[in-house]
């Protein structure tokens, strides 16, 4: 079994000879990791990728809005990277569409990870697949593991609030309960505390 920095390592080489910056090889290398990770086929979908793409590489998608078209398939690598560098704006529009993107698991790493930056759930539909993305620590999904996912028609990303599910007063319950380790400040932990007993010559 390769170690997740192998896979690391080999995918961000071989994206860099396929024509990928060292920069986006980088993070290509860090999603496919994360994918692999939580049992999902990196590997498989970067190569069939990288196949597609070898004599013809992609462009760079410049702008998202609301509501994204082309004439041509997006790429997930760029369109994941553009919405990585844009999270913190793009959380303010809410609900955003893509259409017609290439192999778009590879978008879903770049999703995590924005997820952590603006500290919100984000949901992601690929045509009929779910994704929920929080906080770079959990990717939870219906989708079968071995499926590549070549294209899908729509992408669909949701930024939510992060919400306690618990009341105040549960919350006010359970802090009453622990304010029993409390330890009460006597003068003997006033003189071990730190800094006791030091003289300022100064």
């Amino acid at each position: 079994m390769m170690s997740f920095s192998e896979i690391e390592t080999v995918s961000k080489r071989a994206s860099k000879a396929t024509g990928y910056s060292w920069g986006i090889s980088e993070e290509i290398g860090k999603s496919v990791r994360v994918l692999e990770m939580f049992n999902l086929p990196g590997i498989s979908t970067l190569n069939q990728y990288l196949k597609k793409i070898k004599n013809k590489h992609p462009k760079k998608l410049k702008n998202i809005s609301k509501i994204n078209k082309s004439d041509e398939e997006l790429c997930p690598i760029y369109t994941g990277v553009s919405i990585l560098d844009n999270c913190n704006r793009l959380e303010n529009i809410n609900i955003i569409k893509f259409f017609n993107i290439n192999y778009p698991l590879l978008i879903i790493p770049f999703l995590s990870r924005s997820s952590e930056i603006t500290n919100k759930t984000i949901h992601a539909t690929l045509d009929e697949v779910k994704f929920t993305l929080n906080s770079n620590k959990t990717i939870f999904t219906n989708i079968e593991k071995s499926n590549v996912f070549k294209n899908t028609k729509e992408l669909t990303i949701e930024f939510s609030e992060n919400k306690n599910l618990f009341t105040d007063i549960e919350w006010k319950e359970l802090y009453k309960l622990s304010e029993n380790t409390f330890v009460p400040e006597s003068d003997s932990l006033k003189n071990s505390a730190a800094g006791a007993g030091l003289t300022d010559n100064d």
